[in-house]
């Protein structure tokens, strides 16, 4: 994939890849809920229109922070899992949630509520530990 950067700046260009909104809600639906179909994924409730979701599941497939493949006892249905380096994405997803959960719930009451923990580097690697496991157990 050839992408052209707007500078050399680190954040820029993480986002200039993975800075949309859709991509992270689908990287958050898939390590915080355990989605792996685009069925599911399309099921959030944010309502990603499909043409959206295929074109952001095909982009984070070529950035490899997910991949493609088949259940092993349903050749016939793709399923979608977070790679490693999608999983890195963890530390992120967790800030973003820290930072709405003490500035945005000004403007949004409804949000869900969280519970934090004294020790962020436990929690998000208590999340990654835990969507390991949900791969292993959708792949053997």
């Amino acid at each position: 994939m050839i992408k052209k950067f707007r500078s050399s700046c680190l954040i820029a260009s993480g986002l200039d890849l993975i800075g949309d909104k859709w991509s992270l809600l689908i990287v958050r639906d898939m390590l915080m809920y355990q989605k792996k179909t685009f069925k599911e994924l399309a099921a959030s409730d944010e309502r990603v229109a499909t043409n959206l979701l295929s074109a952001r599941l095909k982009l984070l497939e070529s950035l490899e922070v997910i991949s493609k493949r088949k259940l092993p006892k349903n050749k016939k249905e793709n399923i979608y899992l977070l790679t490693e380096k999608g999983l890195d994405l963890a530390p992120l997803i967790l800030e973003i949630v820290i930072w709405s959960d003490k500035y945005v719930r000004t403007y949004n009451k409804d949000m869900n509520p969280y519970e934090s923990t004294s020790n962020k580097l436990l929690e998000i690697e208590s999340v990654q530990n835990r969507y390991r496991e949900f791969v292993r157990q959708v792949i053997d």
